[in-house]
Parts: C-alpha cells; sequence; structure tokens
C-alpha cells in the first residue's frame, strides 16, 4: 500500500491543476521583477503588442527566455530526481550521486584550463559530453553487482565515482587562479547566464523527456516491488532501469549544460510529491515536474528581490531554501 496521504485521483488532478496555477503566477511574477519592476498592466500590453521600445526588449529578448528556462529545467531536475530514486529504490538518491554534475564539472574546467571549446555554447557542450561520460561510468560499475542490490551499489559506486572526479577538479582548480576564477561562476547554477545557440531545441528536448517520463509510473510502481515481481508482471527490469539511467543522464545532463548544477532540487521535490499524493509513481512524476519548475522560479525571483538592483544566483537561493526544508520534511514523513 502506498505511503502517504491517501486521496483519490480526483483530488491530486485537481491538486496538480492547483499547483500548474500557481506555476502561471509565478511565471508572470519572474517575467515582471527585476532591476525594472513592470506593472501588471505594463507587462499585459508588452506581451499583446511586441515593439522596438525598450520594455519590450526587456521583455522579449530578456526575462521571458530565462523565465521558459528556469520553467522547463526545473521541470526536468524535479522529474530527474524523481526517477534517480525510482531506479535506486532510495528516498535520499538524487540526480548528483549518478556522477552527473561532478563529471560535468570536471569537463567545463578542462575546458577551462585548455583553453578548448571557450564561449557559453562551448562550455554547455563540455558539461553535457562530461556528464554522459561519468554517469556511463558509473553505470558500468554498476552492473557488476547482483540484481537484487543494484540500488544500493548504484549509489556507493555514483558516491565514489563523484568524489575521485571532484578530487580532480579541485587540483586543476587550485592550480591556476585563472581557471579557478572562471570555474566559480559556473559552478553556482544560475538563471542569468546569455542563452546559447540552440536553446529552443534544448528546452524543447527536456520538456518532451520530462512529459514521456511521467509515462512510466506503472513500470516504477512494478519496480518499487523488486525486480522478480517486475519480471512475474511481464516486464523486462534491466530494459526499465537502462532507460531510467538513459532518461536522467539526458534531463539532468542538458540542465546542468544550461544552468550549471543546481544542489538540493532533485532530492527536495520528490519528497514534496510524496508528501502531496503519496508513494503512487504515476502521480509523483508530473508532481515532480510541475513542483521543479514551481521552486526554481521561485529562487530566481526570490533571488532578484533579496539583493535588488543587483541579484542573487538561484543556484544560492535553492541551496539556503533546500536545507532546511528537505529537514522539515524527513521529520514530518520517515524516509
Amino acid at each position: 500500500m502506498a505511503r502517504g496521504r491517501p486521496s483519490t485521483s480526483g483530488s491530486r488532478l485537481a491538486g496538480l491543476l492547483g499547483l500548474g496555477c500557481l506555476l502561471l503566477v509565478l511565471l508572470a511574477a519572474s517575467i515582471a521583477v527585476g532591476a525594472r519592476t513592470l506593472s501588471l498592466s505594463d507587462l499585459w500590453h508588452v506581451l499583446l503588442h511586441a515593439d522596438d521600445g525598450r520594455t519590450s526588449v526587456i521583455v522579449w529578448q530578456l526575462r521571458l527566455p530565462r523565465t521558459l528556462m528556469g520553467a522547463v529545467v526545473g521541470a526536468a531536475l524535479g522529474t530527474a530526481g524523481a526517477l534517480t530514486q525510482a531506479l535506486c529504490r532510495n528516498a535520499l538518491a538524487e540526480p548528483g550521486l549518478l556522477g552527473i554534475n561532478a563529471g560535468a564539472a570536471l569537463a567545463v574546467v578542462l575546458g577551462m584550463a585548455l583553453s578548448v571549446a571557450p564561449g557559453l555554447a562551448g562550455q554547455a557542450g563540455l558539461a553535457l559530453f562530461g556528464a554522459m561520460i561519468a554517469a556511463l561510468g558509473v553505470h558500468a560499475l554498476d552492473r557488476i553487482a547482483p540484481g537484487d542490490r543494484r540500488g544500493v551499489h548504484l549509489v556507493l559506486t555514483g558516491a565514489a565515482v563523484s568524489a575521485s572526479i571532484r578530487a580532480c577538479t579541485g587540483i586543476i582548480t587550485m592550480s591556476d587562479s585563472g581557471v579557478f576564477d572562471n570555474y566559480r561562476f559556473w559552478v553556482v547554477g544560475s538563471l542569468s547566464r546569455p542563452l546559447p545557440v540552440g536553446i529552443n531545441a534544448v528546452l524543447v528536448i527536456l520538456l518532451l523527456l520530462a512529459g514521456l517520463s511521467s509515462l512510466w509510473g506503472g513500470r516504477l510502481n512494478a519496480l518499487a516491488l523488486g525486480e522478480e515481481p517486475m519480471r512475474a508482471l511481464g516486464l523486462r527490469p534491466g530494459a526499465t532501469r537502462l532507460g531510467l539511467f538513459g532518461a536522467i543522464v539526458l534531463l539532468c545532463g542538458l540542465s546542468t549544460a544550461l544552468v550549471g548544477p543546481i544542489a538540493f532540487l532533485g532530492l527536495v521535490v520528490p519528497h514534496s510529491a510524496r508528501l502531496l499524493i503519496g508513494g503512487d509513481w504515476r502521480w509523483i512524476l508530473p508532481y515532480s515536474a510541475v513542483l521543479g519548475a514551481l521552486l526554481l522560479i521561485a529562487a530566481d525571483i526570490l533571488g532578484r528581490l533579496i539583493v535588488s538592483p543587483g541579484e542573487l544566483e538561484a543556484g544560492i537561493v535553492i541551496a539556503f531554501l533546500g536545507a532546511p526544508l528537505l529537514l522539515w520534511l524527513v521529520n514530518r514523513r520517515p524516509i
């Protein structure tokens, strides 16, 4: 029986729609809030009547793309976090344990040190490449473990590989002050970076991946029972695990390439979803996507308000919010 607050499908759907409405409000607030705050009437006018004026440029070229990127990346990271916990069958698992963030960071640092693929687009490409290589390494080492111990083994393998990669990253950054200066700006997750070429295609891919992943809820419910019951239902655990792993790598790797590593989001969001609707993965996945978008957009707005007219990076805000929120969730509901 699923743990958590019991609820019917109707109430779960109503809750999801309510969160969607709240997300729309935050999207509008994200476009309006900044060094130059816009009134609702000004915002509505600019959205309906685009022109070459300063306000129109701010909305259409700066804030709207940034807001949409934040929503899509937040949804992708929330979904990736839920998929990681389902794959590992461990409520404390998060995408960073698969070596994705560490691999992306090492690739970016190597690119800076060797002057390979300069610029934002080059860094994004290197980050995605590093994330995929690190995750594939973790997956290869995980295949050594017996099937019934895969979840625990994957977490431990990912933690060991991530620690080794971070050590290499630390050696490079401490050996070159110029690389360290550039790296410390990248490693703090942010939505304020200039958008790389091809951003629209990447966001569409992320959105499709998050949406398609939400259709896996039934398989994840079966996987939660164990591999033998899953086989008895006519499902293939190996293929399911491989598909989950690939989806996590793409969701988290592309997101990290765009905005840098965002800590805690992939860990806190699935816990919040379980608190709201229980342990049914058919609902945890869509809830995680919406909650992930909500959390990242809210953090970006707070970062702009706290130190206005400057801004605090969204990754820092989420770290501040995520730690106490996770402690509250853990104390409220046993893991």
